[in-house]
């Protein structure tokens, strides 16, 4: 048994995904929720009543720069084996400024290393986005992954293309798995993680946004349901653009002036894009303003906050807590709950001498 400490812990997707992770027959191969942290009150509460509502106070909603990680009561009183965290990816996404560790939110992976350094767990897992690899000309990269390393642990990260595991959506994020150094395998030699094989390989293979939205249908009363407000004008616009299409590239929307959007140089796809049902949805994302909100592949209206859940892999049972924006924010700021059960599952199988399905090597060198 694992007890998953947690920094940058969003509301859940990456806990729920370790706590539903699985070895048949193993029962101590399991991990448990030990304490987590976040800085927004809204999505603490959203944490504390999926993950762990016996447990509050395990939960501390507190800005990072202020939390002491050495001499908390609340972290040391739940000792921790195992350590998560998602560090902001504000400064190192593809869309913003890319200061990476230039930016305000850029060097906050810095009290990650420190929680390695002072608890030494068995193992971590970090996760970020793919602009992480070539922010400050891959510098950035390069300085994280050694700082990793030179707290006492293996690195092993992987860009993972979850479509490719099943999840109905393009989603592209790094996921960095460290393993203590004395850690060995079953022959005493060094223990290695390697990344599962894809579930979904193939592009006929991949889940569509359709089928996870509506098999089985959401109940019209399900958590974070309530639809968006819509204008007449975009109600308009959006009868415009097709299945797959978006707000500069619709060929029935440039027949009618009236309704475009007249913005000097922008050609950003993602602008009032419809889904394309037979594909997964693109990314979906946790802030922007009008036009980003991802819009239904037929209906002309955007997807609800459950619906863009059910694109994270979030079951219906999880219910969000805040403003309908703070929500959206929760969920595109999560790591889908099906990849990340995954990967904690290699973890454990990994920690259990037990072979499964894997790739021989990561796809990202740990030396650049």
């Amino acid at each position: 048994m694992f007890h998953l400490g947690e920094l940058f812990c969003g509301p859940g997707g990456l806990a729920w995904g370790a706590l539903q992770a699985n070895v048949s027959d193993r029962p101590d191969l399991k991990i448990k929720h030990a304490w987590a942290n976040d800085f927004d009150e809204d999505t603490c509460i959203t944490y504390r009543r999926n993950i762990s509502p016996k447990d509050p106070e395990s939960v501390i909603c507190e800005d990072v720069h202020n939390l002491d990680l050495l001499g908390d009561f609340r972290i040391l009183q739940r000792p921790f084996d195992a350590f998560a965290f998602g560090f902001p990816c504000n400064d190192f996404s593809q869309v913003g400024e890319r200061k990476g560790l230039s930016g305000k939110y850029g060097p906050l992976y810095t009290y990650g290393l420190r929680a390695l350094h002072s608890y030494q767990p068995l193992w971590f897992l970090a996760e970020n986005v793919s602009g992480l690899t070539t922010a400050n000309d891959g510098y950035a990269f390069r300085k994280i992954l050694h700082d990793m390393e030179s707290t006492g642990y293996r690195v092993y990260p992987h860009l993972y293309e979850f479509e490719k595991y099943g999840i109905p959506q393009a989603r592209h994020r790094i996921i960095i798995v460290g393993i203590r150094e004395d850690q060995k395998d079953a022959t005493g030699k060094p223990l290695q993680f390697f990344p599962p094989v894809p579930t979904t390989p193939r592009e006929q293979d991949y889940k569509t946004c359709k089928e996870a939205l509506e098999k089985p249908p959401i109940r019209p009363d399900a958590y974070n349901n309530e639809p968006a407000k819509i204008t007449e004008r975009v109600r308009k616009r959006m009868m415009l653009i097709g299945e797959g299409e978006n707000a500069f590239n619709a060929p029935a929307l440039q027949k009618h002036p009236e309704l475009q959007l007249h913005v000097k140089g922008a050609t950003i796809s993602q602008i009032y894009r419809r889904l394309d049902s037979k594909r997964p949805s693109y990314t979906v994302t946790g802030s922007g303003g009008g036009g980003t909100h991802i819009y239904h592949w037929s209906e002309p209206r955007e997807l609800t906050n459950r619906e863009r859940a059910r694109l994270q892999t979030f079951p219906d049972s999880f219910e969000f807590f805040g403003p309908k924006e703070k929500i959206r924010r929760q969920i595109g700021m999560a790591v889908p709950c099906e990849g990340a059960r995954q990967i904690f599952e290699a973890v454990l199988k990994t920690f259990g001498y037990i072979d499964y399905p894997h790739l021989e090597r990561c796809n990202i060198s740990v030396n650049g």
